[in-house]
């Protein structure tokens, strides 16, 4: 079962008006984050990547289920409808990140496997102080979710890692009971698992966007956060304009037919057929300059949300996200 649309974003007020039985489990991004809540009898996580002023906005995960059950594991909040299953957690602020995230994500896979649900096929993980002490933050951070999946034989998915103002580090992720879960790579870019060690002794090792796959029919694409480099290396360092270009120009090869035909996929898609689109912008000032260039690359009918929020170098200004109905 594949919910259309699996995700919309929604007001705090449009998502308070919402009946609980369409909805699976919800991310507040807000002026304040910390641990998963209940609300409505659901998943709610805080996500601390609007600052006072801006607006709320609530990212919804719906379900067609009849029912949806709901339990707490390890710290962690989910729920379930049968087909999936979507997980909060809160790490935190620590003074050990990797040991921390290893024990966060050990305690992610005994959920999934408790419950049957195998093939984790999207993950959000954001992280205050990402670029902090040159990025020691998030290298730790990669070493600790690096042996994680290690020790549970598993690949990483599509998965998208930027800043947040606060808060620490929170994760998020959907998994499926039986849709495979297919990783892709970018043609443009090499596999995260083969940067070179310039950035961290375990590369940020993720796929480049996941591919749920039916057993009938057409599938569900999810575009991991994607930036302004190629192979590894950063482009266009300071020109904010050009590396939207080079991030677009990157989707469009990752989702189109030629690279899913490379994965054993039929079918490509386009930039317009995009929906939940999120775009992380390093700098304020840069905000109404990316707003209107992705809007005139992005279907008028897709959802497009925009957060100031660091991204995983500094010198990538830029990081967008999306997938298909």
């Amino acid at each position: 079962m594949i919910v259309r649309p699996p995700c919309t974003f929604r007001s705090a007020e449009e998502f308070a008006g919402l009946a609980g039985d369409t909805v699976l489990g919800a991310v507040r991004h807000s002026t304040a984050g910390g641990r998963p809540r209940w609300e409505h009898g659901l998943p709610v996580l805080p996500l601390h990547v609007v600052r006072p002023g801006e607006p709320e906005v609530v990212e919804v995960w719906h379900t067609e289920g009849d029912v949806v059950r709901t339990g707490e594991h390890r710290g962690m909040r989910y729920a379930h409808d049968g087909e999936v299953l979507f997980c909060a957690g809160w790490i935190g602020p620590s003074a050990d990140c990797e040991e921390a995230t290893h024990r966060a994500y050990l305690a992610a896979f005994e959920l999934v496997e408790r419950l049957g649900y195998p093939n984790v096929f999207r993950m959000w993980n954001t992280l205050d102080g990402i670029t902090d002490r040159g990025s020691e933050v998030y290298r730790d951070f990669c070493v600790g979710r690096g042996r994680a999946f290690e020790e549970r034989g598993r690949a990483v998915p599509a998965s998208t890692d930027v800043g947040s103002l606060g808060g620490g580090v929170a994760f998020y992720f959907l998994a499926h009971r039986s849709h495979a879960a297919v990783h892709l790579e970018n043609p443009l870019q090499a596999p995260a698992h083969e940067y070179p060690q310039q950035y961290g002794p375990r590369p940020p090792s993720f796929a480049h966007a996941t591919y749920l796959k039916p057993e009938q029919g057409r599938g569900q694409l999810h575009v991991s956060g994607t930036a302004s480099n190629l192979d590894h290396v950063t482009v266009a360092p300071g020109d904010v304009a050009r590396q939207v270009q080079v991030t677009l120009a990157k989707i469009a090869a990752l989702i189109g037919a030629d690279n899913l035909a490379r994965h054993g996929l039929d079918g490509g898609y386009r930039l317009e057929d995009l929906r939940a689109i999120k775009v992380y912008v390093q700098r304020r000032e840069d905000v109404p300059l990316v707003t209107r260039l992705c809007r005139d690359e992005f279907s008028r009918r897709a959802d497009l949300a925009v957060f100031t929020v660091d991204v995983r170098r500094p010198d990538l200004l830029v990081e967008i996200e999306g997938m298909t109905p």
